[in-house]
């Protein structure tokens, strides 16, 4: 499925986790991306606590013609892209709108209230709910679980960038992709980052297959 988000401009993306799941390296990837199919592009700072365990979000915007700010307005986030669900969630209920594709990894970060038992928070089950009620299309992906099973839990973020190539929400070819992780990734990890990469467009793939 490819968005209403490609009919206009600019296609508003929301990169959202917490601090230490690579935001950073995947708005680097999306960012080359676009410009490589002749997107102008900009990307707005990383907001909120980047140290490890720290909400974090970034925002990108792609366009040909009229020039645009980096800052993405509330209720205008064609794509978010969530490393971790409960910070997804909380951009889609500000930034999303009916048109809006998200793209969620499955494994929840809890703050630390919720893991020592002094907050509780609604079962992932029930918002994603709530999300298929309000949005176009959520789709959910076990990203943390597809890096476990190359061995390193990091290449999370790259898995889900190959979950975004599958999904048709952005106009880009799988190759465009992988042609700017090999230029943005050390050598010596391009291999492993390449595997994560096809396990998320392949998963991506099969749950579009299903529905």
């Amino acid at each position: 499925m490819q968005t209403e988000s490609l009919l206009k401009e600019p296609v508003n993306l929301i990169i959202t986790g917490v601090g230490g799941q690579g935001n950073i390296l995947v708005s680097e990837i999306v960012a080359q991306t676009g410009c490589r199919q002749k997107y102008n592009v900009v990307v707005g700072e990383s907001y909120g606590l980047s140290q490890r365990g720290g909400a974090v979000s970034s925002h990108a915007r792609l366009f040909r013609h009229q020039e645009y700010g980096p800052i993405i307005p509330l209720g205008k986030a064609d794509i978010i892209f969530g490393f971790e669900p409960l910070e997804a969630v909380r951009q889609a209920v500000d930034y999303g709108h009916k048109n809006s594709c998200l793209i969620i990894n499955s494994h929840p970060v809890y703050p630390i209230g919720v893991r020592r038992g002094k907050n509780k928070v609604p079962s992932l089950e029930l918002l994603f709910k709530k999300l298929r009620e309000i949005v176009a299309e959520v789709l959910i992906i076990p990203a943390t679980k597809l890096a476990g099973q190359l061995g390193e839990a990091m290449v999370q973020n790259v898995g889900m960038v190959g979950a975004l190539a599958g999904s048709g929400c952005l106009p880009f070819r799988a190759d465009s992709f992988i042609e700017v992780i090999k230029k943005v990734v050390p050598p010596k990890a391009r291999a492993l980052n390449e595997k994560a990469f096809y396990l998320g467009l392949e998963e991506v793939q099969k749950i579009k297959s299903l529905k």
